[in-house]
């Protein structure tokens, strides 16, 4: 149903909680829940790593300091690597440039994502057949071969790959937002600003968008995590920037320097492990914030997270039904 467009004044207000309560209801889940108070902590370590690693490491984490693929001692607490260079220095200045490329591809992917879910879902019709469309086609581009085209086109620059995985990486991020914006346009209050007169972009800004955000912010830290592990993908496959630091760049440099067949494991086991960490992270948080503000799993009790198989003491046991008795015909008098 297509919402009807005119220039009345004064429409009401819809019951938009305020901001408070807003990043309260955001909050919550993670802070309720144990794993994601740990993963918030593991994210804030990387994410200060990254913000202070130029204070940290210095100029040049590159600048070779010891022998090549130098195991770990006290001087290098994690070796060196194939150009004799610090890994945990290096490992310091990758965060940097893995963490940048997740939080502005997801936030790229979130954008794109939620303007064409919140259209699609708000205006129906054909909009919503077209923008869909759109999106199919999105679903079934195979990702690697167009990153390796983009790539030899544009260049392997930080920022083209940054581009390159949010607009390939948005279409679950769409759907998501066109499912939940079909259910707040039939609300009440949305139904009765719009009889009062009030327009398309205030009907959306007003009252659309304060509802989706909070499930758009729980979804865009799952973009964030799957943003860090195509971007290791992209490097480990030669296709990153060659002037950055990144964790798949020393993934990268450690299997061309031959780091396996001079089993120097400090070179490979480090960068995976904290790809792996700030990938858990996100995706614990995400998950947690998405069972507590997606509606469809929260009413229809599908999170994964809830699932578990119950203990013999904790399952339910039958009691046996006493009979009843059935009533005597009454004999007639």
């Amino acid at each position: 149903m297509s919402p009807v467009q005119t220039g009345a004044p004064h429409a009401e207000e819809a019951p938009s909680p305020t901001r408070s309560l807003k990043w309260r209801a955001i909050a919550a889940p993670v802070l309720r829940n144990k794993s994601a108070l740990v993963a918030v902590a593991i994210l804030a370590v990387f994410v200060f790593l990254a913000i202070f690693s130029t204070l940290i490491v210095g100029d040049d984490p590159k600048a070779k300091v010891g022998p090549v693929f130098a195991p770990p001692n006290k001087e290098w607490p994690l070796g060196t690597d194939g150009g004799g260079a610090n890994m945990l220095d290096l490992l310091i200045a990758g965060a940097r440039i893995s963490l940048l490329i997740g939080f502005c591809a997801g936030a790229i992917s979130a954008l794109i994502g939620g303007t064409i879910g919140i259209l699609s879902g708000f205006f129906g019709g054909r909009t919503d057949t077209a923008l869909m469309r759109l999106t199919d086609y999105f679903l079934v581009i195979p990702d690697v071969p167009l990153i390796i085209v983009i790539a030899a086109l544009f260049g392997r620059s930080t920022w083209n790959i940054i581009v390159i995985i949010g607009i390939i990486y948005w279409t679950f991020t769409a759907r998501l937002i066109r499912a939940q914006t079909k259910s707040v346009r039939e609300r009440v209050y949305v139904q009765r600003a719009r009889a009062l007169g009030a327009r398309n972009s205030r009907l959306i800004l007003r009252h659309v968008l304060p509802q989706v955000t909070p499930l758009l912010i729980a979804n865009t830290v799952l973009l964030i995590a799957y943003a860090i592990f195509v971007e290791t993908f992209i490097s480990f496959l030669g296709l990153g920037d060659p002037t950055a630091i990144s964790w798949g760049r020393l993934i990268q440099n450690a299997f061309t320097d031959d780091a396996i067949i001079n089993e120097a494991w400090w070179a490979v086991i480090p960068p995976g492990v904290c790809v792996m960490l700030v990938v858990l992270a996100c995706t614990i948080i995400g998950q947690t914030m998405e069972d507590a503000l997606n509606p469809r799993l929260r009413t229809g009790h599908l999170s994964v997270r809830r699932f578990r198989v119950l203990r013999p003491s904790e399952r339910p046991t039958m009691q046996p039904q006493p009979p009843q008795s059935q009533p005597q015909p009454q004999q007639p008098s």
